[in-house]
């Protein structure tokens, strides 16, 4: 976990932290096509970035309200598509959000308020068996007990 990015915490990748400023979904897809770094807000429909993920480094999902879920879909359709370059989960994002949002696939955030590291550590580790299949890709208990 990679606590040092420029302001991002916490990340958990191991790799250069995209620092590029992320153009808005309209833009990318317009005519800014050479961007690597992209933003997401709620009502935006991310598939139309699918056939483009090869280009983006960072996708930037914003978070203006915790009681807004829209951005755990995102994450979720961009995962299952293949995508691999980071994904960020920046704005009101609560520390309890933190383990769900990782299922989901997020491994960077920047959350409008910091974070108390070992209650971030703390909740990561409060459940560490999961009973679905998700975009972490831990594996369910029951596939651990009957294979």
């Amino acid at each position: 976990m990679d606590n040092s990015a420029q302001g991002q915490w916490p990340r958990f990748r191991d790799d250069q932290a995209q620092d590029e400023p992320p153009v808005t979904l309209a833009a990318f897809i317009a005519d800014q096509s050479n961007a690597n770094a992209v933003r997401v807000v709620p009502g935006e429909d991310v598939r139309d970035l699918l056939p483009f993920l090869d280009r983006v480094a960072l996708v930037e999902v914003a978070f203006p309200t915790f009681r807004d879920g829209r951005g755990y879909s995102t994450a979720r359709i961009l995962r299952e598509a293949g995508y691999v370059g980071e994904l960020r989960a920046e704005g009101d994002v609560l520390v309890d959000q933190i383990a769900y949002m990782r299922r989901c696939g997020f491994d960077s955030f920047a959350p409008a308020k910091p974070l108390d590291p070992t209650v971030v550590a703390t909740v990561l580790s409060r459940y560490p068996q999961v009973y679905q299949r998700a975009a972490d890709g831990r594996t369910p208990v029951w596939k651990i007990r009957h294979g």
